[in-house]
C-alpha cells in the first residue's frame, strides 16, 4: 500500500520539508502563514521524522492561542499590566528637546495622560470611560510603582496555571481540558465558585466537595477519588507557582473518605474480567472474517502480547524490530503517544500470532511512518477501541468484557504458568523500582520476557 504523507514535500535539491499553512488566527498573531521544517535528506528520513514535526506544529498553534487568550482574572490582568509597564518603561518621551526614560516619574506621568486623552471622560467624576483593563492597570503601576497591590491568587488562577503547565501539548489535551472543566464544576456546584482566593479555602470546603460527589452526585468511591487527586493537583500548582507555601496548605491534602466508605483497587480490578476461552474463540472467528485488516492485526498483537491498546495503535514502524535473535517491539514515548508511566517503556517480544501480525502490518503500511496508519494519530486508540467493541459486543453483552479483558487475560495466563512477579511485570510493563535491580540491560529483560510470554502462550 502506497500512503503519501499530506505536509511532506521533496525540493529540487532531493531533500524533503513539512510545509503547513497556518490557521488564520495563529497566522495573524505571529505574522507569517506558513510552517517549515526540514523533514531530512532522504524518504526515508523524512518518514522517521514526520510525527515528531507533525506534533511541534500542534503545540506551535496551541501555545499560540493559549497566549492570545484574554486576561479574565484580576492576576492575570495585574500580569498583563506589569509587562506592559515594563515595555512603556523602556521607551523615551521628548520634552523640551530632551530624552526622559519612560521609567522615569514625568516621563511616566506624560505617557499616562497622552494615552488617556483618546478617552471620553465622564461628567461626574471627570475620569476616562471605557479604558481596557490591562491598560489603565499598567498606567497606573508605571506611575505608583510598587504602592499597587498584587490581587490574590484565586482557583480560575490556578486552573488556568494548570492547563497550561500540564494540559497544553499534551496529546490527549481536549480529554484533559474537558476532565479539567469536569472537576471545576464540581467544585463549584459544591460552593466554591472560581473567584475565591486560594489563601480562603479550608479543609470544610474540601469535605464538602467530596460528600457533594459522594452524597448528591453518587459516583462510585473510586471516581471521587480521582476527582480529588485532579482537584488536589489543581490548587496545588497554584499554591506552588504563585509563592503560597508559606500561607496555605492544600485543604484537599491527605483527604480521607467517611468510615464505611469502601474505596480500593478491588473496585477497579472487578470492572473488567479476563476473556473466557469459549467467548475468544467466537471473538477470533467474527473478527478475521468480519473486522478490517489492520484492526485484526491489532486484535491479535493485544491478545498475545499483554499490551495496553494505545501501545499497540500508536507504534511506528521503526518501532519494530524483526531482525533480531528475538523480534520485538521497542515501546517508547511519542509525540502522538504517550505511555502510562516510565515503567511502562520496555521491549515486548513477538511470538507466535503477535509477530505473524506485526508482519502484515509492517508490509500494510508501505511508506507510512506508523505502523497503524488510520490510529497513529492523538486519541487514534479510541477510535480503534470502538471498532473493536463493535464486534466484542456482536458476541457478547457482558458488560465486564472489554478490549482491556485481553490484558487481564495475558496476567492469569502468566500467573498460571508460574511466572514470578518481577517477570510478568516486564511483560506488562506494570512499574516496579525493583525490576532495574534485578535485571541490568535491556536484552537480559527482553529474554526474560519472552521465556516468560513462551510459557503464558503454551497450549
Amino acid at each position: 500500500m502506497r500512503l503519501v504523507l499530506r505536509y511532506a514535500r521533496p525540493t529540487k535539491s532531493g531533500t524533503w520539508n513539512y510545509r503547513r499553512r497556518l490557521p488564520k488566527d495563529v497566522s495573524e498573531t505571529l505574522g507569517q502563514g506558513e510552517f517549515k521544517r526540514r523533514l531530512g535528506d532522504s524518504k526515508q528520513e523524512a518518514l522517521r521524522n514526520f510525527p515528531k514535526i507533525d506534533a511541534e506544529f500542534e503545540r506551535l498553534v496551541a501555545n499560540t492561542r493559549a497566549r492570545k487568550a484574554t486576561p479574565t482574572t484580576p492576576l492575570e490582568v495585574h500580569h498583563a499590566a506589569q509587562r506592559l509597564a515594563q515595555e512603556l518603561a523602556q521607551g523615551v518621551v521628548h520634552v523640551g528637546g530632551q530624552e526622559i526614560s519612560g521609567s522615569a516619574p514625568d516621563a511616566a506621568d506624560i505617557l499616562r495622560d497622552s494615552y488617556l486623552a483618546q478617552f471620553q471622560t465622564d461628567p461626574d467624576t471627570g475620569e476616562p470611560m471605557g479604558v481596557p483593563d490591562v491598560e489603565a492597570r499598567a498606567y497606573a503601576i508605571l506611575t505608583n510603582g510598587d504602592r499597587i497591590e498584587r490581587p490574590a491568587a484565586t482557583v480560575a488562577d490556578a486552573k488556568r496555571l494548570y492547563i497550561q503547565e500540564r494540559v497544553n501539548g499534551e496529546p490527549n489535551e481536549v480529554a484533559k481540558l474537558s476532565r479539567v472543566n469536569r472537576v471545576i464544576s464540581h467544585l463549584e456546584a459544591a460552593g466554591i465558585e472560581q473567584t475565591r482566593p486560594l489563601t480562603e479555602l479550608t479543609r470544610e470546603d474540601a469535605r464538602n466537595v467530596r460528600d457533594y460527589m459522594l452524597r448528591d452526585l453518587q459516583m462510585n468511591p473510586a471516581t471521587v477519588r480521582r476527582y480529588l487527586n485532579d482537584i488536589r493537583a489543581i490548587i496545588n500548582i497554584g499554591v506552588v507557582e504563585f509563592g503560597l507555601r508559606n500561607t496555605v496548605i492544600n485543604p484537599f491534602l491527605n483527604l480521607s473518605f467517611p468510615r464505611g466508605v469502601q474505596i480500593g483497587r478491588q473496585t477497579d480490578r472487578n470492572a473488567r474480567h479476563p476473556i473466557p476461552d469459549d467467548i475468544l474463540l467466537q471473538i477470533r472467528e467474527r473478527m478475521s472474517s468480519h473486522a478490517a485488516s489492520d484492526l485484526w492485526q491489532i486484535w491479535r498483537i493485544v491478545e498475545n502480547t499483554g499490551c495496553r491498546l494505545g501501545e499497540i495503535t500508536g507504534l511506528l514502524v521503526s518501532d519494530v524490530h524483526l531482525g533480531t535473535e528475538i523480534p520485538y517491539l521497542d515501546l517508547v514515548f511519542h509525540p502522538h503517544r504517550r505511555l502510562k508511566n516510565t515503567g511502562s517503556i520496555r521491549r515486548v517480544p513477538l511470538i507466535g500470532e503477535a509477530l505473524k501480525a506485526v508482519k502484515e502490518a509492517v508490509e500494510a503500511a508501505g511508506e507510512s511512518p506508523y505502523l497503524f496508519p488510520r490510529y497513529g494519530r492523538v486519541r487514534g486508540a479510541d477510535t480503534a477501541s470502538a471498532s473493536l467493541m463493535k464486534h466484542l459486543r456482536n458476541v457478547t453483552d457482558d458488560r465486564k468484557l472489554t478490549v482491556h479483558s485481553l490484558r487481564h487475560r495475558m496476567e492469569d495466563r502468566l500467573t498460571l504458568a508460574r511466572v514470578e512477579e518481577y517477570d510478568r511485570n516486564l511483560v506488562l510493563g506494570h512499574s516496579k523500582g525493583a525490576m532495574s535491580e534485578r535485571y541490568g540491560g535491556p536484552d537480559a529483560r527482553l529474554e526474560v520476557a519472552a521465556r516468560a510470554l513462551k510459557a503464558a502462550l503454551k497450549d
